[in-house]
C-alpha cells in the first residue's frame, strides 16, 4: 500500500510507553510499523500492543450519547446530554453539598484531561476525585514518598541493562511488562543474577538464578528476613547509610527478630534461599529492585514498598545508573494521572488539599475562593457513601469499578443506590449499563494529549484517525460541561492545557508539546524550559525534608481474611499476558479472546485431587462474598493450597475483600480465603 501514511503514536496498554506507528490509509488505521529506534521499548511490542488497533472498530464503540429511559437506551443529542449532567451536578450540589458528588478519573485518559476532570472537581466544591490508580499503586505513592520523598520509579528501564544483580518481586513482567524484559535479558546476559520473589513459577520466574517461592502476604517477612542478614553479615553500605540516610539503628533493631529460619517459617522460602539472595544483592555493584501489584495489593501494601526500599538505602542502591527501585506501572497513565492530582488527598503535583499555601496558589491560578481544605473520599470510600446515601450524583470517566473493585457485588449495589450516574466510555462496560447517562469518548488513537509512563517519561500524541459516530474526545466533552458550569477551561486543545500544567505542576515546567512528541520524551522532573529532564531520581539527595533517604521500619501482619475449615485455599488474584485490566479492549479483541476466551484458575495438583477436579473440568470458586466458574488449570507451578485466578473477566472481583491498607486505602486483591469445588455455574 503506497498511499499510506506512518502517524507516530504511544500503545494503550501498560505502563512501559512503547511507541509505534500506525499506517493510516484513507483515513483508517490498516496496520502497525514498528518504532525500532524508540528508547523504551526499541520497537518491541507485546501480543496485546500488537493487536492494539483491532477493538478501535468494534461494533460495540459507543457512537451517540445515551439516556436511560423506562429501562432502555435512547439517543439523545450532545447538547442536551451536555446540559443534563451540567443542571445533575449543580442541583446535587444546591440540594445536598459539593461533598455530594463524586469522580472517577482515568489512568487510560492523557495527562490533560485528568487535570480538567479533576479541577472541575475541585472548581465544585469537592476533593472526592480518584482514579485506579489506589487500586494499584496508590502504596507506591505512599511508601516511596516516605522514603524517598518521590513516590516514583528512580531509574529509566534501560538501566536495569546495567544492573550486576536485579530482584523482582511481585512482578510478572514476562508477561504483563514484556518489553521491559528485554533489558532484564541483556543484564543476564552480562552475567547479572536475577532473583524472583513471587508466590507462582511465573514466566518471569523461569529467567531466575534464584527463585524464592513465597506464601501471599509474606512480603515483609521475607524482606526483613533478607535485611537481617545484609546487616548482620557486614554487607551493609555504612558511608552510603551515614551520609545519606536516617533511621538504620531503628531499622537494624526491628529486623533482628527476623532470622533466615523464623522468615523461612513464615514464607515457605528456605532460609538457604533468603541468605543467598541476600547476598547476591548486597555484593552486587548495582543492583536494582522491581516490583508491582504482588506487593502492593494488600492492606499492608505501603509497608511492603517501604521494605524495598529499606533493601536499597541499607546497600546503597539508589540514585546511580543500574541502582534504584522500578515499580511497574499497569495502566499507560497511572503515573501521569497521580501526577495531575487524580487523588483525593492531594493537588497536581502531589500538593497536599490540606497545605494552605498550595491552595493559595492554585486557587489563584483557577481564579476560585472555592477549594476544599478536607481530603475527599477515595474510589473504594466513594462506594460505601453512595450506598450510604452520602454520594448522590457520579462521574466516571474511562473506569470500570463494577469489573476492577473488589468486593463488586457490592460496587453494583451502591452505583445502583445513587440518584444520578454518569459514564464517559468508549464501550457499554458493566459499570456503564448501570448509568442514567452515557457520554461516547474518543479512544487514544483519536485524540492528543500526552502519557507519562512508568519511569516518568512524558511522551506526546497526535490523533491517528477520526472517532466513530458522535464521539468525541473527554478533553472536549469536560471542557463544554465546565463552560455550563461556569467555568472557562478553553477550548479543549490538549497543548493550552499542558501550558497551564507548566505554571502550576513544577516537575512539568519545562515539558512543551514539541519536547514531548520527540523520540526521547522528556523525564520528570523537568522544571524549565532549559531543564534537560531527570531520568535518574535522588543523585545527591533525596526528596524528603531533610534530603536523607529514611529507613521505615515495619513488621509482618497476617492478611486480613484467613483460610478456614469451610475455606481452606488463598486466592490471590494477577494479571495473564493476553489480557489487560478489566478486559474492556482485549476481550474486544478477536484475535485474543480466542486464545484465551475463558478464566482458567490455577490450583496445585494435590488440591485438586483431594476434591476430584481434573485439568479441563469446570469448578465453582467460592468465597464469603460470591462465587464464580472457571476450567481448572492444574498444575505445580502453584504451591499447594494456593490457587489463582486473572482478574480480567466479568465477576472475579466479586470473590475477593475491601479490606483496606489504613494509609494508601487500597483494596487486598492478593488473599482472600476460598474453597474450589467442581461443578457449573450455581
Amino acid at each position: 500500500m503506497k498511499d499510506h501514511k506512518l502517524v507516530p503514536t504511544v500503545c494503550p496498554y501498560c505502563g512501559v510507553g512503547c511507541r509505534f506507528f500506525v499506517k493510516v490509509h484513507q483515513g483508517h488505521a490498516v496496520g502497525l510499523e514498528y518504532m525500532t529506534d524508540h528508547p523504551v521499548s526499541g520497537g518491541r511490542l507485546c501480543a496485546k500492543g500488537n493487536a492494539a488497533l483491532e477493538f478501535l472498530y468494534h461494533p460495540d464503540r459507543l457512537k451517540n450519547p445515551l439516556k436511560k429511559a423506562n429501562g432502555s437506551w435512547e439517543k439523545i443529542p450532545w447538547d442536551e446530554a451536555l446540559d443534563t449532567v451540567a443542571e445533575k451536578l449543580q442541583a446535587t450540589t444546591n440540594s445536598h453539598s459539593a461533598n455530594s458528588l463524586g469522580f472517577l478519573a482515568s489512568a487510560k485518559c492523557t495527562n490533560e484531561e485528568n487535570y480538567l476532570f479533576q479541577k472541575l472537581a475541585r472548581l465544585s466544591g469537592t476533593n472526592n476525585v480518584d482514579h485506579c490508580a489506589r487500586l494499584c499503586h496508590s502504596p507506591t505513592v505512599v511508601g516511596l514518598a516516605r522514603a524517598f520523598g518521590s513516590g516514583a520509579m528512580t531509574n529509566p528501564l534501560s538501566d536495569l541493562a546495567l544492573a550486576d544483580c536485579i530482584f523482582i518481586i511481585g512482578s510478572n513482567l514476562a508477561d504483563n511488562h514484556a518489553p521491559a524484559l528485554h533489558w532484564i535479558w541483556l543484564a543476564k546476559d552480562q552475567g547479572a543474577k536475577i532473583i524472583v520473589a513471587d508466590p507462582r513459577l511465573t514466566t518471569t520466574a523461569w529467567m531466575a538464578d534464584e527463585f524464592l517461592q513465597l506464601y501471599p502476604g509474606s512480603d515483609i517477612a521475607l524482606l526483613n528476613g533478607i535485611a537481617r542478614v545484609i546487616i548482620t553479615e557486614g554487607l551493609a553500605d555504612k558511608d552510603f547509610i551515614g551520609k545519606r540516610t536516617s533511621g538504620f539503628k531503628e531499622l537494624a533493631a526491628s529486623v533482628m527478630e527476623y532470622s533466615p529460619e523464623k522468615a523461612a517459617s513464615l514464607t515457605g522460602v528456605p532460609a538457604e534461599k533468603i541468605v543467598s539472595a541476600a547476598r547476591a544483592y548486597a555484593q552486587a555493584n548495582s543492583a536494582s529492585f522491581v516490583y508491582c501489584m504482588g506487593i502492593t495489593q494488600h492492606t499492608v501494601g505501603s509497608d511492603n514498598v517501604a521494605a524495598c526500599a529499606n533493601l536499597a538505602l541499607l546497600t546503597g542502591n539508589i540514585g546511580r545508573r543500574g541502582a534504584g527501585v522500578l515499580p511497574l506501572r499497569g495502566q499507560n497513565n497511572v503515573q501521569g494521572a497521580c501526577d495531575m492530582g487524580a487523588l483525593p488527598g492531594v493537588l497536581p503535583g502531589y500538593q497536599p488539599v490540606t497545605d494552605a499555601d498550595a491552595r493559595a496558589r492554585f486557587a489563584e491560578n483557577w481564579e476560585t475562593d472555592n477549594l476544599s481544605p478536607e481530603p475527599g473520599l477515595t474510589v473504594v470510600e466513594m462506594m460505601k457513601a453512595a450506598e450510604d446515601g452520602q454520594i448522590k450524583t457520579m462521574w466516571i470517566m474511562g473506569e470500570d469499578p463494577v469489573t476492577s473493585d473488589p468486593n463488586a457485588k457490592h460496587v453494583h449495589k451502591a452505583l445502583a443506590a445513587l440518584d444520578f450516574l454518569i459514564v464517559q466510555d468508549i464501550f457499554l462496560t458493566d459499570t456503564a449499563k448501570v448509568a442514567d447517562l452515557i457520554l461516547p469518548a474518543a479512544a487514544w488513537a483519536e485524540k492528543c494529549g500526552t502519557f507519562t509512563n512508568t519511569e516518568r517519561r512524558v511522551q506526546w500524541f497526535d490523533p491517528v484517525i477520526s472517532p466513530p459516530g458522535e464521539a468525541k474526545a473527554d478533553l472536549w466533552i469536560i471542557c463544554e460541561i465546565a463552560k455550563r458550569l461556569g467555568f472557562e477551561f478553553g477550548e479543549g486543545y490538549a497543548g493550552e492545557v499542558l501550558a497551564e500544567i507548566n505554571q502550576g505542576v513544577a516537575a512539568y515546567g519545562g515539558i512543551t508539546c514539541v519536547r514531548a512528541a520527540s523520540l526521547e520524551g522528556v523525564h520528570w522532573p523537568c522544571p524549565s524550559a532549559e531543564h534537560p529532564g531527570t531520568p535518574i531520581l535522588h543523585t545527591e539527595s533525596f526528596s524528603t525534608a531533610s534530603g536523607k533517604g529514611q529507613f521505615i521500619p515495619v513488621n509482618h501482619q497476617p492478611a486480613a481474611e484467613a483460610v478456614s475449615e469451610d475455606y481452606p485455599l488463598v486466592l490471590t488474584t494477577g494479571r495473564l499476558a493476553l489480557h489487560y485490566n478489566s478486559g474492556t479492549m482485549t476481550r474486544r479483541t478477536n484475535q485474543i479472546l480466542e486464545r484465551v476466551p475463558n478464566p482458567e484458575i490455577e490450583i496445585h495438583p494435590q488440591d485438586a485431587q483431594s476434591q476430584g477436579i481434573k485439568h479441563g473440568d469446570t469448578v465453582n470458586v467460592i468465597t464469603t462474598r460470591g462465587n464464580v466458574t472457571a476450567v481448572a488449570r492444574v498444575t505445580d507451578t502453584i504451591e499447594s493450597g494456593v490457587v489463582f485466578l486473572p482478574f480480567h473477566f466479568p465477576d472475579i472481583n466479586n470473590l475477593t475483600i475491601d479490606a483496606l491498607d489504613a494509609d494508601a486505602k487500597i483494596p487486598e486483591y492478593k488473599v482472600a480465603a476460598c474453597r474450589v469445588e467442581k461443578g457449573g455455574p450455581q
